[in-house]
């Protein structure tokens, strides 16, 4: 995999337990475990902690926020215990609830699951209000079910659509400068259509393909066209009716439409190459296109497919473990880990939005006027995972145990309709899958 692929499992939750066949992550035993509630304990003491070990300059950025953290204070000593990315899910997945550690990261989809599998506890009692208050509403949403708060991240993703505006403006191509004056698709389309006129191999768009659509690229890449078209991946429980509407099914014809017009992108350089006028990806590139396109590098919203312009959302959380005997000890050290010093030395770290408002606000890259400034606007109207309006834009990927199902059968789907089969076969035949698997797991209800 190249670094570009690796840098996305990183920052947009690529990586997650849907490595593991599908479902497994689900059915590790819902209902078993321990209490889910942890128990408060004195504040002091060692308190064991896991996370994923990710790009070299994020490991120093976390090692460095314990180091400060130790050595800030003499009641709670932080025991850090780094686990390489492509076995972290696995491990704790694989690990009793009662030999998991005091905090934990987590990749945002599978919260869901190891709250169904009662390894995580609510949050809310052991970090302080500041805290809770600081986070942003989209970094909320993920973390967040039944009103009860699991997980919150230092860090935030989005999508959009990069343009090279030397190649933008020779083929005469107006284009969108904010979620304002966003392109319907219709004028998406029109803009390709006019791109490959002037385009040496009639391909002037990437959409990541080389990074295959069968996985949860699709989905987080694509499930943003199923939302602006007035869909859901799964609405009150079922996938019939929400992801399989006339409105997305004609969506999906026209994502398929624009397969003529697409770079396969084998290199993971038709962007930077200025092959494509158009890459359809997240905020993790802008430091590689901006290094290659400098000034002519612009950033624009996903089109809209009638329910306004839309972006998946989410990333890796810190919840603490439902087995800790020290959850006062482990709500501090969270407390301090989601200060404005470790977000800030994070996110210039790996690049991503800041998941704190005072953090985001202050950002070179996100902050108004930012080169980014798209990104934080689009996460200042976070939709959460079912009330997906018209205003709201960020959208959180379904907060359930059944989403390791739900994303492997929508994204086999995409990756089917993209290939040339019939939108509206597919994706019924996906819900079908998804609420099957619903029904035979009584709806993946968390107690």
């Amino acid at each position: 995999m190249s670094s570009t692929s690796r840098r996305y499992r990183r920052t947009a939750c690529t990586g997650l337990a849907l490595a593991l066949p599908l479902a497994a992550l689900a059915a590790c035993g819902g209902g078993s475990g321990t209490n889910a509630s942890a128990e408060a304990g004195s504040g002091k003491g060692t308190i064991s902690v896991w996370a994923h070990q990710g790009q070299k300059s994020e490991g120093a950025a976390l090692q460095n926020a314990v180091k400060s953290f130790n050595s800030s204070q003499s009641k709670i000593k932080v025991d850090l215990k780094l686990i390489p990315e492509g076995d972290y899910t696995k491990t704790i997945t694989a690990t009793d609830a009662s030999k998991l550690p005091d905090v934990m990261e987590f990749d945002g989809p599978t919260m869901a699951s190891f709250v169904y599998n009662k390894k995580l506890a609510p949050i809310d009692d052991y970090l302080s209000s500041k805290t809770m208050t600081n986070a942003t509403d989209a970094s909320k949403a993920q973390g967040e079910i039944g009103g009860k708060h699991y997980g919150l991240g230092m860090y935030d993703s989005g999508l959009g659509i990069y343009g090279n505006k030397k190649l933008l403006d020779a083929a005469g191509v107006k284009y969108p400068t904010s979620l304002s004056d966003d392109w319907t698709a219709a004028q998406f389309t029109a803009a390709l259509k006019a791109l490959k006129t002037k385009d040496s191999d009639g391909k002037p768009f990437d959409l990541q393909e080389n990074n295959g659509l069968a996985n949860e690229w699709g989905t987080y890449g694509f499930a943003p066209v199923v939302w602006s078209a007035g869909g859901s991946l799964i609405k009150d429980g079922k996938a019939e009716g929400a992801l399989d509407t006339p409105a997305v099914v004609s969506a999906m014809k026209t994502f398929q439409s624009w397969k003529t017009y697409v770079d396969p992108n084998t290199d993971g350089n038709a962007f930077t190459k200025s092959r494509v006028a158009l890459s359809w990806v997240g905020h993790w590139m802008y430091p590689t296109y901006s290094k290659a396109l400098g000034d002519d590098l612009v950033v624009l919203p996903l089109p809209d497919f009638g329910n306004g312009p839309k972006t998946g959302q989410g990333s890796w959380a810190w919840g603490i473990g439902a087995a800790s005997k020290n959850a006062k000890a482990a709500g501090a050290f969270m407390d301090y880990l989601l200060n404005d010093t470790n977000v800030t030395a994070m996110t210039t770290a790996n690049g991503a939005p800041p998941a704190t408002r005072t953090a985001l606000a202050a950002s070179s890259l996100y902050k108004q006027g930012g080169p980014l400034q798209l990104f934080a606007d689009q996460l200042a109207k976070p939709c959460g995972d079912t009330d997906i309006t018209k205003s709201c834009v960020a959208v959180t990927r379904p907060v359930t145990a059944g989403y390791p199902t739900i994303t492997g059968k929508f994204s086999e789907a995409l990756n089917s309709v993209y290939g040339g089969a019939d939108p509206k076969s597919a994706l019924s035949k996906a819900a079908r899958a998804i609420d099957q698997d619903f029904s035979d797991n009584a709806g993946y209800k968390i107690p």
